[in-house]
């Protein structure tokens, strides 16, 4: 599997920690979910990514931790752009972002800007 193949991968997982940080999916976040991947060429990848989690109901912050190992051992890359407009799309589906979605949304661009400073002090 390629990086870019990992990382879209992981986008599955990370749209489910986010739909899930309020405790449960709603049907407007599943709605845009599907509308986010209308064409997207890694459409199969990200949705059965989400998918499965839903099946295995894992702990959000433990997703959340493996998603963020992950793009650590990548490094930088310019999909997380994408990763963030995403989670903002899924977060605001219901048109009211949770406390917990928008806290989600922020440590990841924090916690990745964090960890590529440290890798370019190197």
């Amino acid at each position: 599997m390629t990086d870019e193949q990992k990382l879209y991968e992981t986008m599955g997982e990370l749209l489910y920690v986010i739909a899930k940080a309020d405790g449960v999916i709603q049907e407007e976040e599943n709605a845009a979910l599907k509308e986010l991947l209308k064409g997207h060429k890694w459409a199969e990848q990200i949705e059965w990514s989400f998918n499965y989690e839903v099946s295995k109901e894992p702990s959000v912050n433990e997703l959340y931790d493996k998603v963020i190992a992950v793009c650590h051992r990548i490094g930088p890359s310019p999909i997380y752009n994408e990763f963030v407009s995403s989670m903002e799309a899924i977060a605001n589906a219901n048109e009211d972002m949770d406390d917990e979605e928008a806290h989600k949304i922020a440590s990841f661009s924090a916690d990745l800007i964090e960890r590529f400073k440290k890798d370019l002090e190197f």
